[in-house]
Protein backbone atom coordinates (compact mmCIF):
# COMPACT_ATOMS: atom_id res chain seq x y z
CA UNK A 1 0.00 0.00 0.00
CA UNK A 2 0.83 3.27 -0.77
CA UNK A 3 0.78 6.32 1.83
CA UNK A 4 -0.84 8.37 -1.45
CA UNK A 5 -4.12 5.84 -0.62
CA UNK A 6 -6.96 8.23 -0.77
CA UNK A 7 -8.54 8.15 2.98
CA UNK A 8 -12.24 7.05 3.30
CA UNK A 9 -13.91 10.55 4.33
CA UNK A 10 -15.40 8.89 7.29
CA UNK A 11 -12.81 6.53 9.17
CA UNK A 12 -13.96 3.02 9.98
CA UNK A 13 -13.06 3.19 13.39
CA UNK A 14 -11.81 5.03 16.16
CA UNK A 15 -8.44 3.36 16.66
CA UNK A 16 -6.71 1.01 15.08
CA UNK A 17 -4.34 -1.31 16.51
CA UNK A 18 -2.57 -4.59 16.01
CA UNK A 19 -0.08 -7.30 17.68
CA UNK A 20 0.35 -10.55 19.09
CA UNK A 21 -3.01 -11.74 21.42
CA UNK A 22 -2.14 -15.21 22.92
CA UNK A 23 -3.79 -18.28 24.69
CA UNK A 24 -3.40 -17.71 28.38
CA UNK A 25 -2.97 -19.94 31.40
CA UNK A 26 -3.19 -18.27 34.18
CA UNK A 27 -2.18 -20.30 37.57
CA UNK A 28 -2.91 -19.54 40.79
CA UNK A 29 0.57 -21.03 42.14
CA UNK A 30 3.90 -22.33 40.78
CA UNK A 31 3.58 -24.47 37.11
CA UNK A 32 6.26 -26.66 38.31
CA UNK A 33 3.90 -27.91 41.73
CA UNK A 34 0.43 -28.64 38.99
CA UNK A 35 -1.18 -25.55 39.96
CA UNK A 36 -4.63 -25.23 38.48
CA UNK A 37 -4.88 -22.56 35.59
CA UNK A 38 -7.28 -20.37 34.17
CA UNK A 39 -8.13 -19.82 30.34
CA UNK A 40 -8.41 -16.45 28.68
CA UNK A 41 -6.76 -14.21 26.51
CA UNK A 42 -3.94 -12.04 26.56
CA UNK A 43 -1.81 -9.37 24.59
CA UNK A 44 -1.19 -5.67 24.96
CA UNK A 45 -2.94 -4.45 22.20
CA UNK A 46 -6.34 -5.92 22.57
CA UNK A 47 -6.29 -4.97 26.05
CA UNK A 48 -5.94 -1.57 25.18
CA UNK A 49 -8.57 -2.21 22.91
CA UNK A 50 -10.86 -3.65 25.20
CA UNK A 51 -10.42 -0.95 27.16
CA UNK A 52 -10.97 1.70 24.45
CA UNK A 53 -14.64 -0.26 23.54
CA UNK A 54 -15.91 -0.30 27.47
CA UNK A 55 -15.33 3.52 27.27
CA UNK A 56 -17.73 3.69 24.49
CA UNK A 57 -15.03 3.37 21.30
CA UNK A 58 -15.31 2.16 18.32
CA UNK A 59 -11.93 0.26 17.82
CA UNK A 60 -10.36 -2.69 15.42
CA UNK A 61 -7.19 -5.00 16.13
CA UNK A 62 -6.29 -6.35 13.11
CA UNK A 63 -3.73 -9.34 14.71
CA UNK A 64 -2.87 -11.89 12.57
CA UNK A 65 -4.07 -15.34 13.93
CA UNK A 66 -3.46 -19.43 13.30
CA UNK A 67 -6.21 -21.36 12.06
CA UNK A 68 -6.90 -23.36 15.54
CA UNK A 69 -8.91 -23.45 18.66
CA UNK A 70 -6.47 -20.41 20.43
CA UNK A 71 -7.54 -18.33 18.08
CA UNK A 72 -11.53 -18.82 18.14
CA UNK A 73 -10.90 -18.22 21.79
CA UNK A 74 -9.48 -14.67 20.94
CA UNK A 75 -12.32 -13.92 18.01
CA UNK A 76 -15.08 -14.68 20.43
CA UNK A 77 -13.71 -12.62 23.19
CA UNK A 78 -12.55 -9.68 21.57
CA UNK A 79 -16.39 -9.61 19.93
CA UNK A 80 -18.08 -10.13 22.67
CA UNK A 81 -16.11 -7.27 24.18
CA UNK A 82 -17.42 -4.81 21.12
CA UNK A 83 -14.13 -5.07 19.48
CA UNK A 84 -13.62 -4.76 15.88
CA UNK A 85 -12.02 -7.97 14.07
CA UNK A 86 -13.00 -7.86 10.62
CA UNK A 87 -9.40 -7.64 9.44
CA UNK A 88 -8.02 -10.00 11.44
CA UNK A 89 -5.58 -12.34 9.21
CA UNK A 90 -5.31 -15.97 9.43
CA UNK A 91 -2.05 -18.12 8.95
CA UNK A 92 -3.07 -21.61 8.68
CA UNK A 93 0.58 -22.38 8.63
CA UNK A 94 1.52 -21.65 12.50
CA UNK A 95 0.13 -21.78 15.56
CA UNK A 96 -1.41 -18.58 17.57
CA UNK A 97 0.94 -17.72 20.17
CA UNK A 98 0.66 -19.07 24.15
CA UNK A 99 1.57 -17.76 27.19
CA UNK A 100 1.30 -18.93 30.97
CA UNK A 101 1.59 -16.43 33.81
CA UNK A 102 2.40 -18.30 37.29
CA UNK A 103 1.64 -17.05 40.44
CA UNK A 104 4.49 -16.84 42.71
CA UNK A 105 4.95 -15.78 46.37
CA UNK A 106 2.82 -12.90 47.61
CA UNK A 107 1.71 -10.80 44.51
CA UNK A 108 5.20 -11.68 42.27
CA UNK A 109 4.31 -13.07 38.65
CA UNK A 110 6.01 -14.89 36.41
CA UNK A 111 5.34 -15.21 32.24
CA UNK A 112 6.60 -17.79 29.87
CA UNK A 113 5.77 -17.22 26.72
CA UNK A 114 5.85 -19.84 23.55
CA UNK A 115 5.77 -16.97 20.80
CA UNK A 116 8.56 -17.73 18.10
CA UNK A 117 7.28 -19.32 14.78
CA UNK A 118 3.79 -17.93 15.96
CA UNK A 119 1.05 -16.74 13.30
CA UNK A 120 1.49 -13.04 14.78
CA UNK A 121 5.58 -13.23 14.11
CA UNK A 122 4.52 -13.98 10.44
CA UNK A 123 2.56 -10.95 10.08
CA UNK A 124 3.60 -8.58 7.33
CA UNK A 125 2.94 -4.72 5.95
CA UNK A 126 0.59 -6.08 3.20
CA UNK A 127 -1.34 -7.99 6.04
CA UNK A 128 -2.93 -4.54 7.38
CA UNK A 129 -3.91 -3.00 3.86
CA UNK A 130 -7.56 -3.40 4.05
CA UNK A 131 -7.14 -1.73 8.09
CA UNK A 132 -5.49 0.89 6.76
CA UNK A 133 -7.70 2.08 3.64
CA UNK A 134 -11.11 1.79 5.93
CA UNK A 135 -9.52 4.32 7.86
CA UNK A 136 -9.12 5.37 11.80
CA UNK A 137 -9.11 8.59 13.95
CA UNK A 138 -5.66 7.05 15.75
CA UNK A 139 -2.99 4.31 15.36
CA UNK A 140 -2.26 2.56 18.25
CA UNK A 141 1.12 0.15 18.09
CA UNK A 142 3.58 -0.71 20.72
CA UNK A 143 7.39 -1.93 20.71
CA UNK A 144 6.37 -5.43 21.93
CA UNK A 145 5.21 -6.01 18.15
CA UNK A 146 8.43 -4.70 16.74
CA UNK A 147 10.27 -7.14 18.84
CA UNK A 148 8.29 -9.91 17.21
CA UNK A 149 10.63 -10.41 14.64
CA UNK A 150 11.09 -8.16 11.05
CA UNK A 151 7.72 -8.91 9.39
CA UNK A 152 5.76 -7.65 12.81
CA UNK A 153 8.53 -4.84 12.74
CA UNK A 154 7.96 -3.61 9.09
CA UNK A 155 4.03 -3.63 9.53
CA UNK A 156 4.59 -1.02 12.46
CA UNK A 157 7.05 0.78 10.03
CA UNK A 158 4.28 0.80 7.30
CA UNK A 159 1.09 1.28 9.50
CA UNK A 160 2.72 4.51 11.61
CA UNK A 161 4.11 6.38 8.08
CA UNK A 162 0.49 5.62 6.65
CA UNK A 163 -1.37 7.33 9.45
CA UNK A 164 1.00 10.21 9.61
CA UNK A 165 0.73 10.63 5.79
CA UNK A 166 -3.38 10.60 6.40
CA UNK A 167 -3.66 12.73 9.68
CA UNK A 168 -4.49 10.40 12.55
CA UNK A 169 -3.06 10.43 15.99
CA UNK A 170 0.26 8.32 16.06
CA UNK A 171 0.58 6.96 19.60
CA UNK A 172 3.72 4.58 20.65
CA UNK A 173 3.46 2.71 23.72
CA UNK A 174 7.15 1.33 23.99
CA UNK A 175 6.01 -1.71 26.42
CA UNK A 176 9.46 -3.13 26.88
CA UNK A 177 9.84 -6.89 27.10
CA UNK A 178 13.41 -7.73 28.69
CA UNK A 179 12.41 -11.73 27.54
CA UNK A 180 11.65 -10.61 23.94
CA UNK A 181 14.72 -8.39 22.82
CA UNK A 182 17.63 -6.75 25.28
CA UNK A 183 17.35 -2.80 25.24
CA UNK A 184 20.09 -2.10 22.74
CA UNK A 185 18.07 -3.71 20.03
CA UNK A 186 14.98 -2.48 21.24
CA UNK A 187 15.86 1.55 20.92
CA UNK A 188 17.77 0.31 17.15
CA UNK A 189 14.11 -0.73 15.98
CA UNK A 190 11.74 2.05 17.70
CA UNK A 191 13.94 5.37 17.68
CA UNK A 192 13.51 5.29 13.69
CA UNK A 193 9.71 5.92 14.05
CA UNK A 194 10.49 8.99 16.47
CA UNK A 195 9.71 11.31 13.72
CA UNK A 196 6.22 10.24 13.06
CA UNK A 197 5.25 9.97 16.77
CA UNK A 198 2.35 12.17 17.56
CA UNK A 199 2.16 10.70 21.50
CA UNK A 200 4.81 8.18 23.41
CA UNK A 201 3.55 6.47 26.47
CA UNK A 202 6.64 5.11 28.58
CA UNK A 203 7.41 3.99 32.18
CA UNK A 204 10.57 6.23 33.33
CA UNK A 205 12.61 3.56 32.78
CA UNK A 206 11.90 2.96 28.98
CA UNK A 207 12.44 7.04 27.98
CA UNK A 208 15.97 6.21 27.29
CA UNK A 209 14.94 3.36 24.27
CA UNK A 210 13.39 5.96 22.57
CA UNK A 211 15.48 9.42 23.55
CA UNK A 212 19.07 9.87 21.86
CA UNK A 213 20.18 12.34 24.86
CA UNK A 214 21.73 9.88 27.67
CA UNK A 215 21.33 12.34 30.27
CA UNK A 216 18.83 12.26 33.00
CA UNK A 217 14.87 11.87 32.37
CA UNK A 218 14.11 16.00 31.83
CA UNK A 219 17.22 16.26 29.03
CA UNK A 220 15.35 12.78 27.78
CA UNK A 221 12.04 14.17 27.29
CA UNK A 222 13.31 17.66 25.70
CA UNK A 223 15.49 15.76 23.42
CA UNK A 224 11.66 13.66 22.39
CA UNK A 225 9.91 16.67 22.15
CA UNK A 226 12.67 18.49 20.26
CA UNK A 227 12.46 15.91 18.07
CA UNK A 228 8.62 15.86 16.94
CA UNK A 229 6.95 14.38 19.99
CA UNK A 230 3.79 16.28 20.60
CA UNK A 231 2.96 14.27 24.10
CA UNK A 232 5.48 12.36 26.46
CA UNK A 233 3.54 10.42 28.74
CA UNK A 234 5.52 9.20 31.80
CA UNK A 235 4.19 6.06 33.75
CA UNK A 236 5.77 5.54 37.28
CA UNK A 237 3.12 3.07 38.96
CA UNK A 238 2.09 3.85 42.24
CA UNK A 239 3.38 7.42 41.88
CA UNK A 240 0.92 8.62 39.46
CA UNK A 241 1.95 9.85 35.82
CA UNK A 242 3.15 13.18 34.36
CA UNK A 243 2.69 14.23 30.86
CA UNK A 244 5.27 16.69 28.77
CA UNK A 245 4.09 18.58 26.09
CA UNK A 246 5.62 20.53 22.87
CA UNK A 247 3.81 23.88 24.16
CA UNK A 248 5.81 23.44 27.19
CA UNK A 249 2.70 21.85 29.52
CA UNK A 250 3.57 19.78 32.14
CA UNK A 251 0.74 18.24 34.40
CA UNK A 252 1.44 15.55 37.57
CA UNK A 253 -1.45 13.12 38.42
CA UNK A 254 -0.64 10.96 41.66
CA UNK A 255 -1.85 7.80 42.00
CA UNK A 256 -5.18 6.52 43.12
CA UNK A 257 -4.47 4.63 46.52
CA UNK A 258 -6.65 1.07 45.87
CA UNK A 259 -6.35 -2.12 47.47
CA UNK A 260 -4.16 -4.39 44.48
CA UNK A 261 -4.88 -7.87 43.35
CA UNK A 262 -2.89 -8.51 40.16
CA UNK A 263 -0.21 -5.26 38.47
CA UNK A 264 -0.37 -7.14 35.12
CA UNK A 265 -2.15 -4.56 32.29
CA UNK A 266 -2.09 -2.28 34.49
CA UNK A 267 -0.33 -0.48 31.58
CA UNK A 268 -2.41 -1.11 29.21
CA UNK A 269 -5.65 0.14 31.32
CA UNK A 270 -3.39 3.65 31.29
CA UNK A 271 -3.12 3.28 28.03
CA UNK A 272 -6.60 2.50 27.35
CA UNK A 273 -7.81 5.55 29.38
CA UNK A 274 -5.60 8.72 28.12
CA UNK A 275 -6.62 7.43 23.84
CA UNK A 276 -9.93 7.44 25.54
CA UNK A 277 -9.01 11.42 26.53
CA UNK A 278 -7.77 12.30 23.44
CA UNK A 279 -10.55 11.13 21.55
CA UNK A 280 -12.92 12.66 24.14
CA UNK A 281 -10.99 16.02 23.36
CA UNK A 282 -9.63 16.52 26.80
CA UNK A 283 -7.51 18.56 28.52
CA UNK A 284 -4.53 17.70 28.97
CA UNK A 285 -5.30 17.11 33.11
CA UNK A 286 -8.06 15.03 32.05
CA UNK A 287 -6.51 13.00 30.03
CA UNK A 288 -4.05 11.77 32.98
CA UNK A 289 -6.59 11.23 35.37
CA UNK A 290 -8.49 9.18 33.15
CA UNK A 291 -5.45 6.72 32.15
CA UNK A 292 -4.54 7.33 35.96
CA UNK A 293 -8.41 6.10 36.87
CA UNK A 294 -8.70 2.98 34.59
CA UNK A 295 -5.27 2.05 35.71
CA UNK A 296 -6.23 1.78 39.48
CA UNK A 297 -9.53 0.14 38.54
CA UNK A 298 -7.87 -2.61 36.55
CA UNK A 299 -5.12 -3.51 39.05
CA UNK A 300 -8.23 -4.42 41.77
CA UNK A 301 -9.12 -7.16 39.85
CA UNK A 302 -7.25 -10.45 38.54
CA UNK A 303 -6.62 -10.63 34.81
CA UNK A 304 -4.65 -8.79 32.38
CA UNK A 305 -7.91 -6.75 31.24
CA UNK A 306 -10.76 -8.05 32.41
CA UNK A 307 -11.22 -5.51 35.39
CA UNK A 308 -11.43 -2.91 32.77
CA UNK A 309 -14.07 0.03 33.47
CA UNK A 310 -16.93 0.53 31.20
CA UNK A 311 -17.78 4.37 30.62
CA UNK A 312 -20.62 4.63 33.79
CA UNK A 313 -17.88 3.58 35.81
CA UNK A 314 -15.32 6.12 35.65
CA UNK A 315 -16.49 7.49 38.78
CA UNK A 316 -16.35 4.50 40.84
CA UNK A 317 -12.55 5.63 42.66
CA UNK A 318 -15.23 8.54 43.69
CA UNK A 319 -17.50 6.58 46.14
CA UNK A 320 -16.78 6.30 49.76
CA UNK A 321 -14.86 2.80 50.44
CA UNK A 322 -17.35 0.01 50.98
CA UNK A 323 -20.08 1.63 49.51
CA UNK A 324 -23.07 -0.39 47.57
CA UNK A 325 -24.14 1.33 44.60
CA UNK A 326 -27.65 0.38 44.64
Amino acid sequence: MTTGTAQPRTPATDVLTFGETMLSLQSDGPLAQGAPARTTIAGAESNVAVGLARLGHRVTWAGRLGADEPARLVLRTLRGEGVDVRHVTTDPEAPTGAMIRERLAGDVARVHYWRAGSAASRQRPEDLDAALAAGARLLHVTGITCALGPGPGAAVTTAVEYARAHGWTVVLDVNHRARLWNEETAAAALRPLRGNIDVLIASDDELGLMARERGGEAAQVADLLDGGVRDVVVKRGGDGADLYSADGGHVHQPAHRVPVADTVGAGDAFCAGYLSGILDALAPADRLRRACATGAIAVSTRGDWEGLPHRDELGILDVSPGSALR
